[in-house]
């Protein structure tokens, strides 16, 4: 096994949200490697857990990759679907099985039949889904809605989460019977601050791929440069990391990169402050609040949660990891509590206009 491995998303993603590339050079990243090539050849389902934005469909596609399976490789996110269509959108439905379906379709599964199919983002399934998702693993096949026949399956299965499913075990917000179904084997994916030797191989990966696509021959990092890549907290993981080295060649005035075309970087040590912090004054809050709710209005939950999440949406820059890291909740919550509200519909008609 050579000491620097590198994966990348298909073509097809490359507008996609994920990370785009990964890089196993890192004694930790090497070990999970060595992990990976282990699990790939079995038919055990896999549970990949990380950080958004640590790679963690690049990480199935090599289980997937390693298993020899002559199948499609299918990645579902589980939580891109309302709760209202996920069932069918996974299991498939026959014609009339709910209004609106004219004609039958083989879900996800089927689709990826003598294949891998991978569920990002399990933590988002439904309780009820959690349980047919069993029964699927169980039994091995699959009913459509609409339908009482099974449908035999073949499909080797990977999950990924950001969350701590055990957590949401204790929680009651997920089954503990199919966490230990999934949990077979496990992929720990760690952050990319805690794998400090992927940094610079990806960041000249990303380098060289933007400098490709804007004409800039030659562009390479200052020794400054990559001294600042390696202090910085990354945390945003890959993505961050590919977004700041695209924006930095865009505005770089040479082709030689240097600290200082590097933007909104920082020092771990500047974050990791040993003392405990003082608790924020809230008295201020608390008369707004109460003024507000002498108010008498009937949607006030509803409109307090809506000025938070405005606000910390704000204060983040509209990204939904920071979001998620200033309002103590998971990113996956805090996607829900945006499309509830109406944010991310209202940014992207800001995007067409």
């Amino acid at each position: 096994m050579s000491a620097s491995q590198l994966l990348t998303l298909p073509q097809a993603h490359a507008l996609s949200v994920r990370a785009k590339a990964l890089v196993f050079d890192d004694p930790v990243s090497l070990a999970l490697l060595a992990r990976v090539e282990q699990i790939a050849p079995s038919d055990a389902t896999v549970l990949i857990t990380g950080e958004t934005g640590t790679g963690k469909e690049l990480l199935a596609r090599r289980v997937h990759q390693g298993s020899g399976r002559r199948g499609p490789f299918v990645a579902v996110n589980c939580g891109a679907f309302s709760e209202s269509m996920i069932d069918a959108e996974l299991f498939g439905h026959e014609t009339g099985a709910f209004t609106g379906a004219h004609q039958a379709r083989a879900g996800w599964f089927e689709a990826a039949n003598h294949g891998t199919l991978f569920l990002d983002e399990i933590g988002d399934l439904p309780l009820h889904l959690q349980v047919k998702l069993l029964r699927v693993l169980q039994e091995r096949q699959v009913v459509r809605l609409g339908s009482r026949t099974p449908i035999a399956l073949d499909v080797r299965l990977v999950v990924a989460t950001n969350v701590d499913l055990r957590a949401a075990v204790a929680a009651q917000r997920f089954r503990a019977d199919l966490y230990y179904r999934l949990s077979v084997a496990t992929l720990p994916l760690r952050p990319l601050h805690e794998r400090p030797g992927d940094i610079l191989p990806l960041a000249r990966h990303f380098l060289d791929h933007y400098a490709q696509r804007l004409g800039r021959t030659g562009a390479r990092l200052t020794t400054d440069a990559q001294t600042a890549l390696l202090a910085h907290d990354w945390p945003g993981n890959i993505r961050e990391l590919e977004n700041v080295i695209h924006y930095a060649l865009i505005t770089a005035p040479t082709d030689t990169v240097r600290a200082s075309d590097l933007q909104g970087l920082h020092r771990r040590s500047d974050a990791a402050v040993s003392t405990a912090p003082t608790p924020p004054n809230t008295s201020a809050l608390d008369v707004a609040l109460t003024d507000y709710l002498a108010q008498g209005s009937a949607s006030a939950l509803h409109d307090v949660e809506a000025a938070l999440l405005r606000s910390a949406w704000s204060a983040s820059g509209h990204n939904q990891v920071h979001t998620a890291r200033l309002l103590g909740i998971t990113r996956n919550a805090v996607r829900t509590l945006l499309k509830r509200h109406g944010f991310l519909e209202s940014e992207f008609q800001a995007a067409l206009t």
